[in-house]
Formats: C-alpha cells, sequence, structure tokens
C-alpha cells in the first residue's frame, strides 16, 4: 500500500471502527502476550533497526498507525496519523545526512478542555551508520532495540487500547504520539512541541515510555518528573504497584519528555534503567519482560487515573 493510500485510508479505517465496534463494559488490561507480539514485530530483523529515514522505519510508523486506527482514535497529524519533518544525522558524516521523519500521532477526544499526552518514541540505530552506538564496530550491524525503544511503543500502543475500549469517558482527552528521530536528538518531540497539533496551554501532562522492557526488581522502575509538579506527591501517594518503584524530580533528560518539560508541562517518564545491550545489536525481543512490562502499565494507568481527579496539572521547576 502507497504511503498517500495510507494516509487516505487510516482515517476511514478508524472512524468505522470507532462506529462499528461495541466497547466492553470494561477495557481490557495490558496484555503480556500483546506487548510480546508488538515488541517481535518491531524490533525483528527485518525491521532493520528502525533507522530514521529508512523504509523500515516508514513500515513501523505505518504499523503503529494501522494499530490506533483499529482502536478507532482520530489522526491528530498534519497529514493524517503522520506528522512529517526533516530530520538531520550529525553524529557521524554520511551522504544522506537529511533524511524524512514522520510522528505518528492519534487523539481520543472526549470533549474536554485539557489533554493528557503520552508518548514513546519508535525509531533506533538502524544497522549502526547513524551514530550513537556503543558496538566498537557497529556499521552493517542490526540494532533492533527492542528494550530501546519497541518496549515504549508497545506500552503506547497498549494504553491506546485500554483507554479508546473503555465505556467510561475520562474527563480529559488523549493524545497518544509515537515520535520519531529521538535517537538524533530529540528531533521528534522537539518538533512537535515547535509544530503542536493542539495547544501546549492545553496539555495537563506528560507521559514518556522509553526502555521500559528490562525491569530489574533490584532496582525497580524509575519514574522521573516526580518534581516537575507540585501535585506529583498527592498523585503518588499509596500507590504502590505490582513493581516496585521510585521517583526522581528531574523533567529533563534525553528522552522526548524532555522537550515537553522545557516548554513548561509537566511530565513523567518510565524507565527500567540501563544494561549491557544499550545502543548494542543484542538489545533484542527475548530479552524483554513483558510480564513486568504490564504491570508497569497498570501502574501508568493507575497514576493517570488519579491526575483525572485533580484540575489542570500546575508546572514547577525542581
Amino acid at each position: 500500500m502507497s504511503y498517500k493510500a495510507l494516509l487516505f485510508l487510516c482515517p476511514l479505517l478508524g472512524a468505522c471502527m470507532a462506529a462499528c465496534t461495541p466497547k466492553p463494559a470494561e477495557p481490557p488490561r495490558p496484555d503480556p502476550a500483546r506487548i510480546a507480539g508488538h515488541i517481535a514485530y518491531l524490533a525483528s530483523d527485518e525491521m532493520k533497526g528502525r533507522g530514521t529515514g529508512s523504509k523500515e522505519n516508514l513500515e513501523a510508523a505505518r504499523y503503529i498507525a494501522e494499530q490506533l486506527a483499529s482502536y478507532g482514535l482520530t489522526p491528530k497529524g498534519t497529514e493524517g496519523y503522520f506528522q512529517p519533518f526533516e530530520a538531520k544525522v550529525t553524529r557521524v558524516t554520511v551522504p544522506d545526512s537529511i533524511r524524512l521523519a514522520r510522528n505518528v500521532i492519534g487523539f481520543l477526544d472526549n470533549g474536554a478542555d485539557y489533554t493528557v499526552v503520552i508518548g514513546a518514541h519508535y525509531d533506533h540505530l538502524g544497522e549502526g551508520r547513524q551514530g550513537s552506538s556503543k558496538d566498537p564496530a557497529p556499521e552493517g550491524k542490526i540494532h533492533n532495540g527492542a528494550d530501546d525503544n519497541a518496549s515504549g511503543v508497545a506500552g503506547l500502543l497498549e494504553l491506546a487500547r485500554y483507554y479508546a475500549a473503555g465505556n467510561e469517558k475520562e474527563p480529559y482527552n488523549l493524545l497518544f504520539i509515537a515520535f520519531s528521530a529521538e535517537e538524533l536528538g530529540l528531533l521528534g518531540s522537539k518538533h512537535f512541541t515547535a509544530h503542536p497539533t493542539v495547544p501546549l496551554d492545553s496539555i495537563h501532562f506528560m507521559v514518556n515510555m522509553d526502555m521500559i522492557g528490562r525491569y530489574d526488581p533490584a532496582r525497580g522502575l524509575g519514574i522521573g518528573g516526580f518534581g516537575t509538579s507540585p501535585a506529583w506527591p498527592r498523585v503518588f501517594e499509596g500507590v504502590t504497584g505490582q513493581v516496585k518503584f521510585f521517583t526522581d524530580p528531574a523533567g529533563e533528560g534525553g528522552s522526548d519528555h524532555a522537550s515537553f518539560f522545557s516548554k513548561g508541562i509537566p511530565v513523567l517518564f518510565f524507565h527500567t534503567g540501563g544494561h549491557p545491550d544499550y545502543h548494542m545489536p543484542g538489545d533484542d525481543t527475548e530479552k524483554v519482560d513483558v510480564q513486568a512490562e504490564a504491570a508497569i502499565l497498570e501502574l501508568a494507568i493507575e497514576l493517570i487515573g488519579r491526575t483525572m481527579e485533580l484540575p489542570k496539572l500546575e508546572f514547577q521547576t525542581p
């Protein structure tokens, strides 16, 4: 299917699915099997590491758009579900340094004044020719990026499915964004915050999931951004969850939440920590703990639900 055909058909598919598919009484909980399926596709060798500008990166974008459409989400890019932009490779010298990238954006319109943004980047390092690999000789080696960040995209899709399928209308809208070109310097989220498809001052807060697939019970899940709103201590009070977690005040950092923080928007950043396969060819699907990821998503649902009981969050600098 051509790119233009997909742009035309995805909105129609989304509208049809929304109209024709009855919502269950209880929304579907995060499912380890579905998480595993998303990661297995996105981090397969056939996807060749989803490098920015590659045909495989476009295939990943199409896959994400098709999933969002199947949940009945409204397209919220500038071209259907897609928000195209130019990305530049700067960390290494390559002949094709200017590349076409695209964010993938779906909207759950609850008729509210304010919107929760849930994001994750879907690009990775391709075949080791765009910089940032930790391998001493990366060229020609597929960097599958199962944890970084097929795990986050799987989480994004499961949360989109969860919220779209529920009968209860939340008091906030939800905007789901799969960012591209994060590995080139947060370029997708920087582009979105410079050219937002919803007003930035209407954003309640932003949740970013980057590398949530390698849960270590000894460390626990890290949740950054705790210092970006005075409301976060109240939101987290008494929350336990099925996984161990700890909070960090910082709103800055090397992932897409930083682009929103720089615009004065409260953020949360979910991250299971570094590991020896970080930015290496060995970041493969079978190493992702999908059971723990499902539990992490349950925790995210609880925290997001608590914020929906509050007025629009106030921003603060940690």
